[in-house]
């Protein structure tokens, strides 16, 4: 698979029409990972409308908000469709809890990121295994780090093609989108929360801050990502 000639075919689509040219052309090949966010939301509305065959999963960390939960079961209830949910390994989890305790990702951004490997990380290589291509809801406005990603990409670690259907859209036009669909979003964006991961992991933003600032606030220049979009 040409991811050149993939980007060139895709760069005048829009979303929709991404979508459904992956659906087409990679027929069961194509797996979308959502985290309930609002963005994520938009692409399951999207797939859900044009009836595609895009498997959807995922990740459970276990220590999610109630709020994301409400929304996975109103996404659920809303399209009648199968979200199939991957875990952190027993073992794994177990063992960092036995050693470490529960909190020991506030204490260094090592520890944060061994607790990320196994809630996070894990899972997903297990979720995304066997597939060609990956979609994601990450957007250019999200952080400098991921204006800095292509729409089309090549995941180098995961060995599988990333594809950001709605990379160029602002936050703006992602609500304008819900809000105009009636698509079910988690009520924590009305609260400030514009970026949405584990409970004890996140916070709301306040006015001016970068979008991510909300997510492990209190580390100092650690990238502000937990592994899962890292090349």
């Amino acid at each position: 698979m040409d991811i050149e000639s993939l980007k060139i075919t895709l760069q005048n689509f829009k979303p929709e029409e991404i979508l459904r040219f992956l659906d087409t052309n990679y027929s069961r090949e194509v797996v979308f990972t959502t985290s309930f966010g609002a963005e994520d939301q938009v692409i399951t509305d999207m797939i859900y409308k044009n009836n595609l065959d895009i498997k959807i999963v995922t990740l459970d960390t276990g220590r999610l908000f109630e709020e994301t939960y409400k929304v996975f079961y109103s996404t659920i209830e809303k399209y009648r469709i199968n979200i199939e949910v991957f875990y952190p390994q027993n073992q794994l989890l177990e063992k960092l809890l036995t050693e470490k305790g529960p909190y020991s990702f506030y204490e260094s951004i090592e520890n944060r990121k061994e607790c990320c490997n196994i809630r996070k990380v894990e899972p997903l290589s297990r979720a995304i295994n066997g597939f060609k291509i990956w979609i994601t809801g990450i957007r250019a406005e999200q952080s400098l780090g991921r204006a800095k990603n292509q729409f089309v990409e090549y995941d180098e670690k995961n060995k599988i093609i990333k594809i950001h259907p709605i990379f160029s859209w602002t936050l703006s036009e992602i609500m304008e989108y819900i809000a105009k669909h009636n698509v079910p979003y988690n009520s924590l964006h009305d609260k400030g929360y514009v970026s949405i991961g584990c409970a004890p992991c996140t916070r709301a933003i306040q006015p001016g801050e970068d979008f991510r600032a909300g997510r492990w606030w209190w580390e100092q220049n650690s990238g502000k990502e937990c592994g899962l979009h890292s090349k």
